[in-house]
């Protein structure tokens, strides 16, 4: 459960965490029709809280939103204006927190029921909490455990398949459902023609003979941090390969890990109880993960231009 925090941002008003409710029958409830947003505000060497890369989301949410029609009252420069003061107004709830988890949602609201939302109000919310690593510290430096998914990535045009589109998760909830029932840490999921897409909730990277290798665009989500660490791996002349692979090629990588903005960059230690690599965390992952840390915290000036500071 997240840490209650003091106040959540709710179609231009904040209201108190407890009393942030929706009616029984929004749109959104019933049928997945809302996008939503993962950022992060870390707490850089200033000692200020910074949003990593908060235009990008924003632009990603609004992306979204126009898959499903819908129509915002609220543009792009006022919903990260809006982000950013739900922090500051959050920010002594969440003293002494490393990171700040920011949660921005649209959604079809009350006024229609039925497949077809016209008619339904468009809502837009925005909460934040502390939260650490989503998949553990422990994982973050000895790897976990995977398994693979029977459950396919949905998608159906690359378009829609670059929406976050909430309900694009229900094959993810039961692959990570089955996967803990199994005693496995996460699942790893695989498109419609059997090549490795993505973990439930975060883009995956192999590395091959000192290649940095990650599935293309059409049945993955296109994430904010593995766009980042495309990035950074270039500017410190690590080959950057996108193009698909398989299961097998998954279990005789040299190093395989995780990313997003919740996992952050987190390793796969074995898939399907088969190990990857001789050392887990790999040279690479480990690399890429400090840099990407140092990036967050404000340690490289290089990489100012995506850090908005509350």
């Amino acid at each position: 459960m997240p840490q209650p925090t003091k106040k959540i941002w709710m179609d231009g008003k904040f209201v108190a965490w407890e009393k942030a409710n929706v009616h029984f029958l929004t749109h959104a409830l019933h049928y997945g029709s809302g996008v939503f947003e993962g950022i992060r505000a870390y707490r850089t060497i200033s000692g200020k809280y910074a949003i990593f890369r908060l235009k990008d989301h924003v632009r990603r949410m609004f992306h979204s939103a126009k898959t499903l029609e819908m129509s915002l009252t609220h543009n792009e420069h006022e919903i990260c204006n809006a982000i950013i003061r739900t922090v500051r107004v959050n920010e002594k709830a969440c003293a002494g927190a490393d990171s700040i988890y920011i949660r921005p949602l649209v959604y079809y609201g009350y006024g229609k029921l039925g497949l077809d939302p016209t008619g339904a109000e468009v809502n837009i919310g925005i909460a934040c909490w502390p939260w650490g690593a989503y998949l553990g510290d422990k994982a973050q430096k000895s790897g976990i455990s995977a398994t693979s998914s029977f459950l396919k990535r949905m998608y159906s045009t690359p378009e829609i398949a670059h929406a976050k589109i909430t309900g694009h998760y229900s094959n993810s909830i039961l692959a990570k459902h089955d996967a803990h029932r199994k005693g496995y840490d996460e699942a790893i999921m695989y498109d419609l023609h059997g090549r490795v897409a993505e973990g439930t909730g975060e883009n995956i990277f192999i590395v091959k003979n000192g290649k940095l290798i990650t599935p293309p665009a059409g049945s993955i989500l296109l994430g904010i941090t593995r766009d980042t660490l495309i990035k950074i791996a270039r500017d410190f002349r690590i080959p950057v390969l996108v193009k698909f692979f398989g299961k097998r090629q998954l279990y005789n990588a040299d190093e395989a890990f995780l990313c997003g903005t919740a996992a952050e960059i987190t390793p796969i230690r074995e898939t399907d109880d088969k190990k990857i690599g001789k050392s887990c965390p790999g040279r690479i992952t480990e690399l890429l993960r400090e840099l990407y840390l140092d990036i967050v915290h404000g340690k490289i000036a290089k990489y100012e231009n995506w850090l908005d500071y509350v």
